[in-house]
């Protein structure tokens, strides 16, 4: 049982690391954008993209293997409505995150030149942060959902079964 326990913390350490770090940088990320100053923007974003190498993909790649694990060591099915929808969710996430992934290296790369060259941020800056906010709040809305699933699995009774 003492590898179930080390999978099991590894599983929860890498979901509040996800978790945590999406919603610190998120924050961080919003916040110097609001305040519009190109310097701040600029740095910013240079830590919010290698937090995301350093903490959030290691997390992303280590909830998966840990849960297929844990579900495997304990006898339940994938198919289980709570761990399916959580597998939807988490897919659903992952959809919203990739293309998150790479506007935040446009938008750094848009506002770094934009801070040595002296020159304000360009419309394609304004637009890539717009669709970066819009994709944001499914991945953060699910992944409140995936947390409420594993901690409650909830027995979904269906019409007719």
């Amino acid at each position: 049982m003492e590898a179930y326990f080390l999978v099991k913390w590894l599983h929860v350490l890498s979901s509040t690391l996800l978790f945590g770090t999406g919603l610190g940088t998120a924050f961080f990320m919003w916040m110097a954008h609001r305040r519009g100053d190109v310097g701040a923007i600029a740095v910013t974003t240079r830590h919010v993209v290698l937090a995301d190498w350093l903490f959030t993909t290691p997390a992303v790649i280590i909830q998966p293997a840990t849960g297929f694990w844990m579900l495997s060591r304990l006898g339940i099915d994938w198919t289980q409505p709570w761990v399916a929808l959580s597998l939807v969710l988490y897919l659903l996430t992952g959809l919203c995150w990739l293309p998150v992934v790479w506007i935040q290296l446009r938008v750094r790369d848009i506002a770094a030149l934009a801070a040595t060259s002296g020159q304000s941020l360009p419309p394609r800056y304004h637009r890539l942060m717009r669709w970066w906010f819009t994709l944001g709040w499914p991945a953060f809305l699910s992944v409140l959902v995936i947390f409420w699933l594993m901690l409650r699995k909830p027995i979904f009774v269906f019409p007719g079964t």
